[in-house]
């Protein structure tokens, strides 16, 4: 397969360009103008930061993208998903809030923020994935599928199941409903934590497969007849409906591939990474620790998995943050990766796995030029 060009920017600014105007010449020169966006609705997807986190891409990031595609006629909005865990964003109200008070509101970023799977997480468009081993039809936000064009705005950081967050992660897991993430997460199902249900029955009724009774006001789960749809999770108002996250590493980093197969297949698409305030965890997480290694650029390419393997590359040929998680075991050998900065972080994760299988599906290759601007 031939190499996929993938682009760099890094962020020394000067007098006469600062940072957004060169992302924006970066993505002229990766193509991203190339797209037909007119009378499109474009969906940006991008994590709004869990509340307490302060490693999240600042919302001029977001504006910069969007300026782009509304001068090209678009209609975009940014978007992401409710999450699985209880949290700042565990639903459409709470999830808006968040943005908010994060920064992104049309007033900062020039577009609308839309969560993708509703209210409670339970909107989603069932998709097929090509070609998936794992997954064969996955659930996604219905308005990420109802966008005409798909864009990713991703930050690249460490994560504590799948080695690093980038692209893949973005996509796969960022653009599940509340169900697919907890397809992706879970080898098994849902179950209910008695001492927080108070029986009131909303999870049962909302059972479209008869799985869920209520004794004694406290509901229990027969997971003979139960699919794993999730939607119990999307409706206790208590949160006692708890997902089972007991999924292989490995083989979550495959599901996330398919997944974002299901999103990306068919339509325009394009990737940003901006590589800095690389924390060793999610975004999702309400804190963030010291970055692992200093800022490094800005990356752009059509093809997700060289954009991955291109940030990931990066992030291991710079020198680790003394002050950070890894600081002091920098030259540590741990297993095959002596020098990978995401497996000193987590030594029980493999992110490779993850770009080897979305390779396999056809997302892209792990050959890439690199085009420095």
């Amino acid at each position: 397969m031939e190499k996929s060009k993938v682009y760099f920017a890094d962020f020394r600014a000067t007098l006469t360009e600062n940072l957004q105007q060169k992302l924006t010449r970066m993505l002229k020169a990766a193509g991203m103008g190339e797209i037909d966006f007119d009378k499109k609705f474009a969906a940006v997807k991008i994590h709004f930061g869990e509340p307490g986190n302060l490693a999240f891409l600042r919302p001029n990031w977001a504006k910069t993208v969007v300026d782009f595609i509304k001068e090209r006629g678009g209609k975009p909005f940014l978007t992401d998903c409710n999450t699985l865990y209880v949290g700042g964003r565990k639903n459409a109200l709470d999830h808006l809030d968040s943005a908010y008070l994060n920064g992104f509101s049309p007033f900062s970023t020039g577009c609308h923020c839309i969560i993708a799977d509703g209210l409670k997480g339970t909107d989603e468009a069932l998709v097929p994935v090509a070609g998936g081993e794992y997954v064969k039809e996955a659930k996604i936000g219905r308005a990420v599928m109802d966008a005409d064009v798909f864009i990713s705005l991703t930050h690249f950081k460490g994560h504590e199941c799948t080695g690093f967050g980038g692209a893949l992660k973005n996509i796969g897991m960022g653009c599940g409903s509340r169900a697919g993430k907890m397809e992706q997460h879970s080898a098994g199902k849902p179950s209910v934590d008695g001492d927080a249900c108070v029986g009131c029955g909303m999870c049962q009724r909302t059972c479209a497969h008869a799985a869920i009774a209520i004794e004694n006001r406290k509901a229990s789960i027969d997971h003979a007849k139960c699919v794993g749809c999730g939607r119990c999770i999307g409706v206790c108002p208590q949160d006692a409906v708890c997902p089972a996250s007991d999924e292989s590493n490995d083989i979550l980093n495959r599901k996330i591939a398919e997944y974002t197969k299901a999103v990306v297949d068919g339509r325009p698409c394009f990737h940003i990474s901006l590589v800095l305030d690389v924390s060793p965890n999610c975004d999702c997480h309400a804190e963030n620790d010291v970055p692992i290694v200093p800022n490094v650029g800005m990356f752009a390419s059509f093809d997700p998995i060289a954009l991955d393997q291109a940030c990931a590359d990066a992030v291991n040929a710079m020198p680790v943050n003394p002050g950070s998680c890894i600081g002091g075991h920098a030259h540590e050998a741990h297993d095959h990766a002596p020098h990978d900065r995401f497996h000193l972080s987590h030594p029980d994760t493999n992110w490779e796995v993850q770009l080897e299988h979305g390779e396999k599906l056809g997302l892209g290759t792990r050959q890439y030029e690199l085009v420095k601007i």
